[in-house]
C-alpha cells in the first residue's frame, strides 16, 4: 500500500520551525547587543576604571621618619635602611614550622626569630606581611632571591629602621618606637589622618618618639605602578613623593646627661636640670635605664623579663611620675610664703630647743639639744625642723597650698610628654573630695605640722622640684618646661620654637626672692653642703633634703647601719648657678642615698662643674652603636654623629598622746 505525503502540511511545518528558529536566533543576538551596548557604553567608564586597576597598583611611600638631636645637634635617634624576610600568613599553604625549618636552611632563623614572629603574627592581620629575619646580610639575600620560586608568600622587603645611637642614655626622653600592634591599628583607624599610616609599619611607643609621633611620622607618598598579570612591578606610571617628617631639636645637653648618668653609677633616683629663663630642659635623667634598640624589632621575652621584673624598675620614668616627698628642699619656699605672706621677718628669730611640742606630740628636730637662736637666713643654712614646725602651725594648710601651687608643686608642669603624673599638694579641700567617710575627711591639725619640713603628705615628682626652683631662680617669672626646644623642616631648615614664651608671674617681692637665693648660697658657704662644694669655682645656691621611706616607731632611732637599704631615706637636693644670674637650676633625688649632703649633692656637684666649666669627671668611651648600613643610605650627613591623685593615699594617722615625729636629717 502507498503512503502519501502530505507536502502542504510539511512544507508549514518546516516554516513554523523556521520562524521559530529565526526567533531564537535573534532573540540570542538582541541580548548579546543588549549586552555589548551595556558593556561598552552604559558602564564604560565604571569598567574602564576596575581594568586599570587590575593593571595599575597604588603602592604607598613611606616617609623618613624625623631625627631626634640634642641642642648641639647630635643625634639621638636616626633611620637607616635594611633587608627584612617577611611571611604573609594569608598566603602560605602549607604548616607555617615545616616553612620556617625550610627557611632556615638559606636564612639564618634563631630560636629568638621564631618566637618574636609568632609574637607579631598575632598582633597583626593574616593579610600583612610579618618579619621573620631583618637586617639580612647580602649573601643571605642571595641565597632566598635563588629560590624564592619555592616560597610563596614569602618575600624580601627594604625597610626603614630607626636606630638609638647613645644607647640606654636619656632613654626615658627619647622612648621608641615599635611595630604597629592591633590595639595601635584601631586607634589609627579612628584618626582624621588614618590614610597617612598606609604602609607604616611602626609607630612612637614611648617618649618623644610617642608625644610628637605626628610630626615625627610626616606624610605618605604613593606610587601608581602597572604590574603584570602574575602581579609582577613593570613600571612606575605616576609618583608623589612623601614628605619627611621633622626633626626635633632638644633642649637636652647629651654630654651633661651623660655626666649625671654616669654619677649615679647604679644608684636608683632622677634629676632634672632647667635653663631658668628659657625652661629648656637640659638633662632629664632616670635610673637605672634601658636600651630602646631592644624594643623597634619586638623585644624578646627574656630582655622584657628582665626589665619589667626588676626591683629596680628601669622602665619606670622617674622624674615623670615618681612621687616623692621634697624633705628639707620645701623649706626655701615656706621661708619665702611667710616673708610674702606676712607670717615672718627675716631677721625674727625663735629658740630652738631641738623639738616642738604640739599638745602631747613632739615633733623633734634632727639635732638633739636643738639649734639654740635660729632667725630665718640660719634656718635656711643649717635646715633647722623646729623654725618650720613652728611656722607651718602659724600658716596652716590653706595657706601653704595656695602659695605652693604657683611654682608648679602638685601640679602638672605640662612638659610634653605623655603620663605626668600630678603628685599631691595637699589642702581641706582636697581632703574633703578626695575622702568619702566624714573621718577622713576632716583635717587634722597635727598633719600641716610634717608639712613644714616637706615630709606628711606632700609627694612631687622631681620634675615638679626642678621647676619650682628653676622658678625661683627667674625671680618668679615661669616658664613652661620642655624638652623639644623647636621642630626643624628637613628640607628648609626652617626651625620653629616649641615654647616661645613665659607662662606668667607670680607676684612677689623681689627683696623677698634676693634674700632666699643669698640663704640658699649660704647653704653652698656655710651650711649643709659646704662640704661638697669646697674650692668650687662658681657660686650657687643650693639645699639639701631627705625624706623619709618608712616611719620610725616611738622611741626608735634612725640607724642606717640596721637598716635594710631600700627602707633608707631618700637623698635629695636642689640648686642654681651661677647664684648671680642663673644658667641652670636642677632638682635630684637618690632612692634610699640618705643624707642630702652624702649622695644627692655630690652629683649635682659634678654635674654643675660640667655644665659651667666644662670639667668631666672621667672621659669614657662613647657609647655610640656602629651603623650597620653605608653613609650613604643613612640620613646623618648634617649633623654631627655622636643619641593624682585619682587614688588617693590614706590620710597619715594624726598626732597621738606621747607621740613622736623624727625631723629631717640632712
Amino acid at each position: 500500500m502507498t503512503e502519501l505525503k502530505n507536502t502542504e502540511r510539511e512544507l508549514y511545518l518546516f516554516r513554523l520551525r523556521l520562524i521559530f528558529l529565526g526567533i531564537f536566533v535573534l532573540a540570542c543576538f538582541s541580548a548579546l547587543v543588549t549586552r555589548f551596548v551595556w558593556l561598552q557604553i552604559v558602564k564604560h567608564d565604571d569598567y574602564v576604571l576596575l581594568a586599570d586597576e587590575n593593571r595599575i597598583d597604588v603602592v604607598p611611600v613611606v616617609p623618613n621618619r624625623g631625627l631626634i638631636l640634642d641642642r648641639n645637634g647630635v643625634i639621638l635617634a636616626r633611620n637607616y635602611s635594611a633587608y627584612t624576610l617577611e611571611i604573609t600568613a594569608s598566603k602560605i599553604n602549607q604548616d607555617m614550622d615545616v616553612l620556617i625549618d625550610e627557611l632556615a636552611d638559606l636564612v639564618d632563623i634563631q630560636p629568638k626569630h621564631r618566637k618574636r614572629f609568632r609574637k607579631l603574627l598575632e598582633d597583626s592581620k593574616s593579610f600583612e606581611s610579618v618579619p621573620i629575619r631583618t637586617r639580612l646580610t647580602d649573601e643571605e639575600v642571595a641565597r632566598f632571591t635563588a629560590q624564592r620560586f619555592r616560597f610563596p608568600g614569602v618575600d624580601i622587603q627594604a625597610r626603614l629602621f630607626r636606630q638609638y645611637p647613645q644607647g640606654d642614655v636619656a632613654s626615658h626622653v627619647i622612648g621608641y618606637i615599635g611595630r604597629i600592634s592591633t590595639k595601635d591599628a584601631e586607634i589609627i583607624d579612628d584618626m582624621e589622618d588614618s590614610a597617612n599610616y598606609n604602609g607604616t609599619d611602626y609607630i612612637g611607643k614611648e617618649g618623644l618618639e610617642k608625644s610628637y609621633e605626628k610630626i615625627l611620622h610626616g606624610s605618605t607618598g604613593f606610587e601608581e605602578v602597572e604590574v603584570s598579570a602574575g602581579g609582577r612591578a613593570v613600571r612606575t606610571l605616576s609618583r608623589t613623593p612623601p614628605t619627611s617628617g621633622k626633626n626635633l631639636i632638644l633642649s637636652v645637653d647629651i654630654e651633661l646627661q651623660k655626666v649625671i648618668e654616669e654619677a649615679f653609677g647604679d644608684r636608683r633616683g632622677a634629676l632634672v636640670a632647667i635653663e631658668p629663663a628659657t625652661g629648656d630642659v637640659l638633662a632629664f635623667v632616670s635610673k637605672p635605664t634601658y636600651d630602646p634598640n631592644l624594643f623597634v624589632e619586638g623585644i624578646d621575652q627574656q630582655s622584657w623579663n628582665e626589665l619589667n621584673t626588676s626591683e629596680d624598675k628601669p622602665l619606670l620614668n622617674r622624674p615623670l611620675t615618681g612621687a616623692y616627698p621634697p624633705g628639707s628642699t620645701y623649706k626655701p619656699f615656706m621661708a619665702l610664703a611667710a616673708l610674702e605672706l606676712g607670717k615672718r621677718t627675716a631677721t625674727q628669730a625663735i629658740a630652738d630647743p631641738g623639738f616642738f611640742a604640739f599638745g602631747n606630740h613632739i615633733f623633734k628636730d634632727d639635732k638633739p639639744g636643738g639649734h639654740g637662736m635660729v632667725d630665718m637666713y640660719r634656718s635656711i643654712v643649717q635646715s633647722c625642723d623646729t623654725y618650720y614646725y613652728m611656722l607651718a602651725n602659724d600658716m596652716g594648710v590653706d595657706a601653704m597650698h595656695d602659695f605652693m601651687k604657683p611654682f608648679g608643686f602638685g601640679q602638672k608642669t605640662g612638659i610634653d610628654l605623655e603620663h605626668e603624673r600630678t603628685g599631691l599638694l595637699p589642702s581641706t579641700a582636697w581632703k574633703r573630695t578626695a575622702f568619702k567617710k566624714p573621718a577622713q575627711q576632716r583635717w587634722i591639725p597635727g598633719d600641716t605640722i610634717s608639712l613644714g619640713i616637706g615630709q606628711g603628705q606632700n609627694t612631687f615628682t622631681p620634675l615638679q622640684m626642678a621647676h619650682a626652683i628653676a622658678t625661683l631662680a627667674n625671680n618668679g617669672v615661669v616658664m613652661k618646661p620642655h624638652l623639644v626646644k623647636m621642630t626643624e623642616d628637613p628640607q628648609t631648615r626652617a626651625r620653629t620654637l616649641t615654647v616661645p614664651k613665659e607662662s606668667f608671674r607670680i607676684p612677689l617681692k623681689q627683696e623677698n626672692i634676693d634674700f632666699i637665693k643669698n640663704a640658699m648660697v649660704g647653704v653652698v658657704k656655710e651650711g649643709t653642703s659646704a662640704r661638697v662644694f669646697a674650692n668650687a669655682e662658681y657660686v650657687s645656691g643650693g639645699k639639701t633634703g631627705t625624706a623619709q621611706v618608712i616611719s620610725i616607731k616611738k622611741n626608735e632611732k634612725y640607724d642606717a647601719k640596721r637598716m635594710a637599704v631600700r627602707h633608707l631615706d631618700h637623698s635629695l637636693y636642689t640648686a642654681f648657678a651661677p647664684a648671680d644670674q642663673p644658667k641652670i637650676a636642677l632638682a635630684i633625688i637618690v632612692e634610699n642615698g640618705g643624707f642630702g649632703s652624702e649622695a644627692a649633692a655630690p652629683i649635682v656637684r659634678k654635674a654643675l662643674d660640667y655644665y659651667l666649666l666644662g670639667k668631666r669627671p672621667e672621659v669614657k668611651e662613647n657609647k655610640e652603636l656602629p651603623v650597620p648600613v653605608p653613609k650613604a643610605q643613612s640620613d646623618m650627613a648634617l649633623y654631627r654623629s655622636d643619641a593624682e591623685v585619682k587614688n588617693p593615699p590614706e590620710p597619715a594617722p594624726g598626732p597621738k598622746p606621747g607621740g613622736e615625729t623624727t625631723g629631717n636629717k640632712d
